[in-house]
């Protein structure tokens, strides 16, 4: 599965070590709310609902700021727009370590997604010109492992902070270690260039502008943006669903301590690592739809498994290994099929756009879960709302095409008109 990176140049391999980089950071960085939300929620006197909320408002922020940053990519170029995006939410990550209240990490949290969505939007768009055709899709989804291990090493800072040093003072802990990241953008200007997708395009790059922005949705690729918008919705609703609350029902139904919380998440982890590589290679040998499809039926049966099958702890820790690799295979091809699907012009506005436009819709997904489970137990509503969330993404694909093996420079000499309905 992984001979294919011997025959990669070293500018890909240096872009792919980049943009593998960024993702585990954002993953890291990302995930430390779900880790400090059980100690938040009593110490603060929370509800689940109003912690859901800070969730929410974290991706809703990082859809924004994934859309910007892709049409400031088309503009400015993938990998500096890749740098600042870095810096943002590495900074405001440690700044939620010295929030007083509910309020003030509600705020920090949400600036906080504007770069958590950026760097996705700038990094995906970047490996897609980069690498080859042939081995875009594997390329891109093993970059996309970085999302694994960047949730493991999270989880596993975790379970050591909150070993080591009091409750009410390991979670700004948590919080103040995400300003690591930043260190990361000092390698990047020294080693990654541009694309020549980028550099060497034919059509003027206009101002970022509201005509950049909103690009995506001119008559060509208005459908195609309504369409995958509304299959990564139920990719990220589902994943969110499940990973968000995972912490609190392994502490709050399971009984789990904290650090064996944190322990079973990490090995979820090694779950998720399965599901990037195996989406990854799938989306190159069977396709991305039928990776896609997979991942979502595989999904739909592996939660109501985990949730309703009455397995002891020991059970219940290996059970996270498959229901991982299933939620999270889908990720793999999700930055080739995006990419394969705009010119170069529009790809980042586009890729940015669906993207993120699906992290925003489905980061309602843990605040209806917080406030279902006033009638419902926790593990319940974790199941109606992932199974939903898979369901839509099945339709959607449904109405989409295959993209495997186009090349994108077919898509710089199609009219723009037929774009929507060019399939290989």
């Amino acid at each position: 599965m992984l001979a294919w990176l011997r025959d990669l140049t070293a500018r890909e391999k240096q872009t792919m070590l980049a943009c593998w980089g960024g993702w585990t950071l954002d993953g890291f960085d990302s995930q430390l709310y779900s880790y400090v939300a059980p100690t938040l929620i009593p110490l603060w006197a929370m509800s689940p609902g109003k912690a859901g909320t800070i969730v929410t408002v974290t991706l809703l922020t990082s859809s924004f700021g994934g859309w910007t940053a892709g049409a400031l990519a088309d503009r400015f170029g993938r990998v500096r727009i890749l740098q600042f995006a870095v810096l943002w939410y590495s900074a405001f990550t440690f700044l939620c370590g010295f929030a007083q209240n509910f309020e003030q990490l509600f705020v920090l949290r949400a600036l906080h997604g504007f770069g958590f969505g950026g760097e996705w939007a700038a990094g995906a768009v970047l490996m897609g010109e980069v690498i080859r055709d042939k081995y875009r899709g594997r390329g891109v989804g093993f970059v996309q492992t970085g999302a694994a291990i960047g949730p493991g090493a999270a989880a596993l800072v975790y379970a050591g902070l909150y070993a080591l040093l009091p409750e009410a003072v390991a979670w700004r802990a948590l919080f103040f270690v995400g300003i690591l990241p930043a260190l990361f953008v000092f390698w990047i200007r020294r080693h990654v260039d541009e694309s020549a997708a980028f550099r060497d395009q034919s059509t003027p790059r206009t101002a970022a502008g509201a005509t950049q922005i909103f690009s995506a949705f001119r008559g060509p690729y208005l459908w195609t943006t309504v369409k995958v918008s509304l299959m990564v919705t139920g990719a990220q609703g589902g994943v969110w669903a499940v990973q968000f609350w995972m912490p609190t029902y392994l502490r709050t139904v399971r009984h789990l301590s904290a650090s064996h919380a944190g322990l079973y998440v990490a090995v979820q982890m090694v779950g998720a690592l399965i599901g990037f590589l195996l989406g990854a290679y799938l989306s190159d040998a069977i396709g991305r739809k039928w990776t896609f499809m997979i991942s979502a039926v595989a999904t739909a049966i592996m939660v109501l498994v985990y949730m309703f099958v009455p397995v002891g702890d020991v059970g219940l820790l290996f059970l996270g290994i498959p229901l991982s690799t299933a939620t999270l295979m889908k990720f793999s091809p999700m930055g080739p099929f995006m990419t394969e699907l705009y010119p170069t012009a529009v790809r980042g506005t586009g890729q940015g756009f669906c993207y993120n436009a699906g992290r925003a819709i489905g980061s309602f997904f843990p605040t209806m879960i917080g406030f279902a489970t006033q009638i419902m137990a926790l593990g319940t509503a974790i199941a109606i709302f992932s199974t939903a969330a898979s369901l839509l993404m099945i339709v959607m694909l449904l109405l989409l095409p295959e993209t495997r093996g186009r090349s994108i420079a077919s898509l710089e000499s199609v009219p723009e008109a037929a774009l929507a309905a060019v399939k290989r």
